[in-house]
């Protein structure tokens, strides 16, 4: 029971009670809205976090989709940045260097017009294809339009205004002189790798940034090289050849001024040069080139004492039969000729006798040390493989001669030069190398019997029963030796050789031309010792690739300044006249 005193005081505190109640619920209340405010600005932040997470996926899912594009075009910077060495001649005249260009890669999605785009690049681009264009447009995808642009062709696409077309830098291979060194320097690909000659066979060496401002030197002559694909080139149109080369090497050092090869090509348009008139005549092409080979024959002979250039053979028949086949001369010799007769005449008879004094053994290592069965040593990949073939019956009686053996033309200068020149192996280079060791050189025949030979290449071109009278160029002393041999894929066409040496009282270079089936030329006029000669129809070596050759030394010798002691008396005499 409650008292009235404790009424009182309940009805007394009774505000004090109401008071407290409603500030737990102001309180909560107020609390309340507080948490309101902070779920406000949670949904801001996170609308916030959500929209940029949202915007960094659709970037990354963008380049992600674009990333094959990239690819394509991500390049640019290393292009432009990827140079190569510059190439120059012995001399340092430049024949190969770089070039700031482009390539025109195609964005589909910022070509605004795409009818009149395929109509611009109809009418400035006839070559490009209109239905691959137009697929690659739809495709959506960055593809290149053009690579390699010319300056006209990066005006003409600048042109056009579009914000499509991709001008990609890239450092370009462009050379000087355009079709002249051809099948020596090569060519790039669009990555700026070598593919071909000595670009690819020296890339490694030409991308050296180390070396990058110092051009690589070849041994090449430019002002010689020129004169010699200018005969060369003319002999083509006067004897209707298919093919034509020319070598001229340093009989000591193998070091190559000049090797031409006809049909070239422009190395700055790359076009396609898979036709086999396009081969390299002089280190690729194989051929079997006839009586050249004589020479070797008589060098072992003279070499082993089995005789002397004096020595005389007896009893040279018209006509051998080896095994089932009948070998000849193609003109009448004397039944008796010395052994340097048989080689400025030209027997075949009389130079598979001197073989068959040698012996089959004897011969086939010569051969070999001589580096003509193999492949050639030199700075480029386009070498041809000699044929493969068994030392079996006759044999010995044809390779004396030089039929039924095959080997490259860089070869057989290759066994000249080291015939000649005191008897030493020579290795063909293309790169200048500024020491040469005597030294280290590979004997392959004596001194004295280089000398004898020499003596005997000379009288080819200078006696009068000689075959490469039309090579005798007043002045230079040339020697040298034919060959007329039949093409083993077509017996009814000649590969006619000439290998010449000079000046041949001490030679320091050797030159070879070759003609591929050359006609006769009967509107030249053949002059020797003051005689002229017209009408002629004859497709023998004498007549074709010994004049050329004339008409090269005539071209080079002042280039060369050959000194020797015909040119000097000859010199003397006319001043004095």
């Amino acid at each position: 029971m409650i008292s009235k005193n404790s009424k009182n005081f309940i009805h007394q505190n009774q505000k004090s009670f109401f008071f407290d109640d409603f500030l737990e619920t102001s309180k909560k209340q107020k609390k309340t809205h507080k948490s309101e405010i902070s779920e406000d600005r949670l949904y801001v932040l996170f609308s916030v976090f959500f929209s940029l997470i949202l915007i960094f996926s659709i970037s990354i899912f963008s380049i992600s989709i674009q990333r094959s594009n990239f690819e394509e075009y991500k390049k640019v910077d290393q292009n432009s940045l990827f140079l190569r060495r510059n190439i120059v001649d012995r001399k340092g005249q430049l024949i190969a260097t770089n070039i700031n260009s482009y390539h025109a890669g195609i964005k589909p999605n910022l070509i605004k017009n795409k009818k009149n785009f395929i109509l611009n690049i109809k009418l400035n681009f006839p070559e490009i294809s209109l239905p691959k264009l137009k697929k690659n447009l739809l495709n959506k995808k960055y593809f290149y339009l053009k690579k390699r642009l010319t300056e006209d062709e990066s005006n003409k696409l600048r042109a056009f205004g579009e914000k499509g077309i991709i001008f990609e830098p890239y450092q370009g291979r462009v050379y000087p002189h355009g079709q002249l060194f051809s099948h020596v320097l090569g060519q790039t690909d669009d990555d700026n790798y070598g593919i071909s000659g000595i670009e690819k066979f020296l890339d490694e060496e030409i991308q050296n940034n180390e070396k990058i401002n110092d051009p690589l030197f070849l041994t090449l002559d430019t002002n010689v090289q020129f004169l010699i694909k200018t005969e060369l080139k003319k002999a083509m149109q006067d004897f209707k050849a298919n093919n034509a080369g020319g070598l001229l090497m340093d009989v000591n050092s193998g070091e190559i001024l000049s090797l031409v090869s006809l049909p070239d090509y422009n190395l700055n348009i790359r076009n396609d040069i898979s036709d086999p008139k396009y081969m390299n005549q002089i280190t690729k092409a194989v051929y079997e080139l006839g009586s050249v080979f004589k020479t070797f024959t008589l060098a072992l002979a003279i070499e082993e004492n089995i005789l002397t250039p004096e020595t005389m053979i007896h009893n040279i028949a018209k006509k051998i039969q080896c095994s089932i086949y009948p070998i000849t001369d193609i003109h009448e010799f004397p039944k008796s000729m010395s052994a340097e007769d048989i080689l400025i005449r030209s027997s075949n008879i009389g130079t598979l006798m001197i073989a068959r004094k040698i012996g089959e053994e004897k011969l086939k290592k010569f051969i070999e040390n001589l580096g003509l069965l193999k492949f050639s040593d030199i700075e480029l990949e386009e070498v041809g493989m000699p044929f493969k073939f068994k030392w079996e019956k006759c044999k010995l009686e044809t390779v004396s001669y030089g039929h039924g053996i095959g080997t490259t033309a860089l070869q057989a200068a290759v066994a000249y030069a080291s015939i000649t020149n005191g008897g030493y192996i020579i290795k063909p280079t293309l790169e200048l190398k500024k020491n040469f060791d005597k030294k280290i050189r590979k004997s392959i025949i004596s001194n004295s019997t280089s000398n004898k030979i020499n003596k005997i290449l000379r009288k080819v071109v200078d006696d009068k029963e000689g075959t490469a009278s039309y090579a005798n160029i007043e002045g230079y002393y040339v020697g040298g030796k034919t060959g007329t041999a039949k093409d083993y894929k077509d017996k009814k066409k000649n590969i006619n050789t000439f290998i010449s040496i000079f000046p041949s009282n001490k030679p320091k270079y050797v030159l070879l031309v070759i003609l591929d089936d050359p006609k006769g030329a009967p509107h030249i006029s053949y002059k020797h010792k003051g005689l002229v000669r017209k009408n002629i129809q004859r497709t023998e070596a004498g007549w074709n690739s010994v004049y050329v050759a004339g008409k090269i030394i005539e071209k080079i010798g002042p280039i060369l300044a050959i000194n020797n002691d015909e040119a000097y008396n000859t010199h003397v005499v006319k001043k004095n006249n």
